[in-house]
């Protein structure tokens, strides 16, 4: 596999002795050298394993197709584990949906242009058309489509079209104020990423920030995660606060949440993006 650079594993299991070595083991009996190895156990007795290997396969002596197959006949089926294999060099093919806030969506676009988040920005879609001029400023294709009442299958489906002919693999819900039906998300498991302020559930439904602030909250936060059917319950990928005090307004209270919403939704996207989450029933683990 000359010239294929980094691989990275990802790779989770019933805990048991001697997965660190199996692994390892296999990789070194192929020529490959491990630059970084993180493992974490929720339980060493009768919990489970989870490890990221990041290893260097230019030397490698088995192409990428038999990596995979001897990998899971030698390794993972014996453990009872499941695995998957990135290369690093590829950029996954991603598409943002906004609405009409800008905040998450340019830091976004400005973290990509400067190959902060390794990806393959494909497209974005609105279901509002503020954006589209900020969006083409960037060189990027932005599509229209709007979310009519009574219409929300049909509108569904043309975003589909789109993103299945770009070849999207990840969804980032850049502030995107719509919710996905349960079909669409049925067709990205753990692949549509969504930021929203921590609020939740306390200050659910309308004008967080104006509840937090007539309840004088001391902290406000900001909660990345993987879209599910269950609204606003899917497994955490990054959460930050930020302190607030009695001298601060409503203005202030929404323009340190922006500030917030931004820089974790941007965090959780790198963190897909460079293969560093397994997801386990609701929960993450986010290696380092």
């Amino acid at each position: 596999m000359a010239g294929v650079g980094l691989v990275r594993l990802l790779f989770s299991s019933d805990d048991r002795p001697g997965i660190v070595a199996r692994v390892s083991g296999f990789l070194f009996a192929h020529g490959a050298n491990i630059v970084d190895l993180q493992q974490h156990s929720t339980d060493p007795e009768g919990g489970q394993f989870f490890m990221r290997v990041v290893f260097d396969a230019r030397r490698l002596d088995l192409d990428a197709a038999t990596l995979k197959s001897r990998f899971a006949e030698e390794v993972a089926a014996p453990l009872a584990g499941r695995f998957r294999l990135a290369w690093a060099a590829r950029k996954k093919p991603a598409a943002i949906l906004v609405s009409r806030a800008d905040h998450a969506l340019l830091e976004l676009l400005w973290r990509w242009r400067r190959g902060a988040l390794p990806m393959e920005l494909k497209l974005v879609i609105g279901n509002h058309a503020e954006l589209k001029a900020a969006v083409e400023a960037f060189g990027l294709p932005f599509y229209y489509v709007p979310v009519e009442r009574g219409k929300k299958a049909e509108a569904e489906l043309r975003m589909l079209e789109l993103l299945g002919e770009a070849g999207v693999e990840l969804v980032i819900l850049a502030r995107y104020m719509q919710i996905l039906s349960p079909a669409f998300v049925d067709r990205y498991p753990n692949r549509i990423i969504n930021i929203h302020h921590s609020f939740l559930p306390a200050f659910a439904g309308a004008r967080p920030y104006h509840q937090a602030y007539a309840r004088g909250v001391k902290l406000i936060g900001a909660t990345a995660h993987y879209v599910t059917a269950e609204l606003d319950a899917g497994p955490i990928i990054a959460q930050d606060v930020a302190r607030v005090s009695h001298r601060d307004g409503v203005r202030d209270l929404m323009e340190k949440g922006r500030d917030l919403e931004k820089r974790v939704l941007a965090e959780a996207v790198a963190a897909h993006l460079e293969d560093r989450v397994l997801v386990y029933e609701n929960k993450t683990i986010v290696f380092d």
